[in-house]
């Protein structure tokens, strides 16, 4: 047999047991129903943006007839500038980026490596300090509220921004959900052939964690980022309105006798433009680095 004839005779072999398996590399389709599903909550889902948009186009008289507006009006941009400059939104948006930016980073970085700690490293009490750092979240958050802020008084930072940013720079939450991913993502033995091969802890982290907790670190980026932009309770407590982030800014929206609805919305709009910015801007490597942790699990 030529060396011809046995390269086609191996080719049909693998062809016949390719299509013996069941066509397990065939690729899967959507049926229509699959896309009428999606639709349908697609639109839920971007249902109340589009009325955050229709109603910031209106006027506030508009906003309170019966039926209320379906479509865009002609207001839109003078809304907006009114609740920019109502609220000062320049400042709120600034500080708004340094308090969420700050947070997320952190808190990414500081909870891959104490989740990296407790998946992979042998420690004494390591089940016990897991234990109460998960029991951490079962605290209602205002139940700190006051001895937060008389220590944050005490140091002298009242109406600053870090006041906001240190009891944020890590999260129980976020150490956890690191911690489970990691026991399943990051095999024992590849920090075991790191540590064979001469590598520092700080080399292992850098060269072997972060690449296996990548697509975790992304989807806990993610979530910070938007509970650190959104948070409000903290904010208003904290700081005032010379120095404020973004909501804490769009609460004096709602202020006075006679509450404009619609700068209002226009201001929440306003407010809710740069995640919308974040998630076009990053959602794309976001979604990827899931799926990447998806094959490789």
């Amino acid at each position: 047999m030529t060396t011809s004839e046995l390269t086609l005779s191996q080719g049909a072999g693998r062809t016949r047991r390719s299509r013996g398996r069941g066509g397990a590399g065939k690729q899967l389709h959507a049926g229509p129903v699959t896309y009428v599903v999606l639709t349908v909550f697609a639109l839920v889902s971007l249902a109340p943006l589009v009325w955050t948009a229709i109603a910031a186009s209106r006027t506030s008289h508009r906003l309170d007839e019966t039926p209320p507006p379906l479509w865009f009006g002609g207001n839109l941009f003078r809304n907006l500038q009114s609740a920019w400059d109502q609220a000062g939104l320049g400042t709120a948006m600034f500080n708004s980026v340094i308090v969420a930016g700050t947070i997320t980073v952190s808190t990414v970085l500081f909870s891959t490596l104490a989740g990296f700690a407790f998946a992979k490293l042998r420690f004494r009490f390591s089940g016990l300090l897991l234990l109460l750092t998960i029991g951490t979240m079962m605290i209602p958050p205002q139940l700190a509220v006051v001895p937060l802020y008389l220590w944050m008084s005490d140091l002298g930072w009242s109406n600053q921004l870090q006041t906001v940013i240190l009891p944020s720079l890590v999260t129980a939450f976020g150490t956890f959900f690191m911690r489970q991913y990691l026991v399943q993502a990051l095999p024992a033995e590849l920090i075991e052939a790191a540590r064979v091969d001469g590598a520092s802890s700080v080399r292992i982290v850098w060269h072997v964690v972060f690449p296996a907790a990548r697509p975790a670190m992304a989807v806990l980026g993610l979530l910070t980022f938007v509970f650190a932009w959104n948070d409000f309770l903290w904010p208003i407590i904290a700081l005032n309105q010379q120095n404020p982030t973004v909501q804490v800014a769009l609460n004096s929206l709602g202020t006075g006798y006679v509450p404009d609805q619609a700068v209002i919305m226009a201001g929440a709009l306003l407010g809710t433009l740069p995640l919308l910015l974040a998630f076009v801007l990053f959602g794309k490597q976001i979604v990827g680095g899931i799926m990447q942790g998806a094959i490789k699990g």
